[in-house]
């Protein structure tokens, strides 16, 4: 059995681990994530009753129960970055003994739910909708730093994605991972089902000109035009594919709603959205 070197997993002096401050037994199976810390606030402010509230850095969580289910609502902040930290401890919270820093026998699945906020790449996706990722695009290349990435992605739609918008070599290679289905159809049975991209920015990586040229001004246009089967992609984030492909590769239940704040087809936005977030994270209390 391997012992996870101090150096692999940082665990603080108080026993919890090292980013999130969280300890094993102040986390729930049952996980709402969201990027902004004020964020979890909202939705701990429909709860029953509240355990824990922690605060480090940028990852804010609250654990306690809502309708007699115990609920843990916690931010990751922004970019796929933060989601590599925040998927690795919280799998470590579920399934590393933090004491002898051995994998435990039995496996802790744990149900994660990103809701988020998005801009949508088709008229189908308007302001106000709410998209859950049924399938998400990673530009942002984290899943390849893991084995085994290629059994939980598609490649046939990587491959065709790659020749239609005539990928740039100097980029991420992107992957192509879908989220979990039962947790989709739970969530999201009267949703819009989309295929999301995850980028690596909020700027440029999204299409975004402000002062700086991009190096791929027509990347957009090509995304619009793309269709593989019956999917075509819906909006653009910054979370949804390595939140689904290391759940995937960790054997978790993971996926992605967002409200949909802004059309990029329009060049509209709705900067004033909290009362949509609200009521989809109502919806998601309910339904997880």
């Amino acid at each position: 059995m391997r012992i996870i070197p101090d150096s692999e997993l940082i665990i603080n002096s108080d026993g919890s681990v090292f980013h999130l401050h969280l300890k094993p037994e102040q986390l729930s199976d049952k996980i709402i994530m969201m990027g902004d810390p004020d964020r979890v606030s909202l939705t701990a402010s429909f709860f029953d009753s509240v355990e824990c509230d922690i605060q480090s850095r940028e990852f804010h969580t609250i654990t306690g129960t809502y309708k007699g289910k115990r609920i843990t609502a916690l931010s990751h902040g922004i970019g796929p970055d933060n989601i590599d930290i925040v998927i690795t401890e919280l799998d470590a919270l579920a399934n590393i003994d933090f004491k002898t820093r051995e994998v435990k026998k039995d496996f802790k699945q744990l149900t994660m739910v990103r809701v988020g906020t998005s801009g949508g790449l088709q008229p189908h996706c308007p302001i106000g909708s709410y998209v859950v990722a049924a399938k998400s695009i990673g530009f942002d290349g984290v899943l390849n730093y893991y084995a085994n990435r290629d059994k939980v992605t598609l490649a046939d739609f990587e491959d065709i994605f790659k020749k239609h918008v005539g990928w740039n070599p100097q980029h991420c290679a992107p992957y192509v991972v879908k989220a979990d289905e039962e947790l989709v159809e739970r969530i999201g049975h009267d949703m819009i089902k989309g295929v999301t991209i995850s980028a690596i920015g909020f700027y440029g990586p999204q299409g975004r000109y402000v002062r700086m040229p991009l190096a791929n001004p027509d990347l957009n246009t090509k995304i619009e035009s793309f269709r593989f089967g019956e999917d075509s992609i819906t909006n653009y984030e910054m979370e949804s594919a390595p939140l689904a492909g290391m759940g995937r590769l960790m054997g978790h239940k993971a996926m992605t709603v967002c409200t949909i704040i802004a059309n990029r087809l329009a060049g509209e936005s709705n900067s004033n959205y909290k009362g949509s977030i609200e009521d989809l994270i109502k919806k998601v209390l309910e339904r997880i």
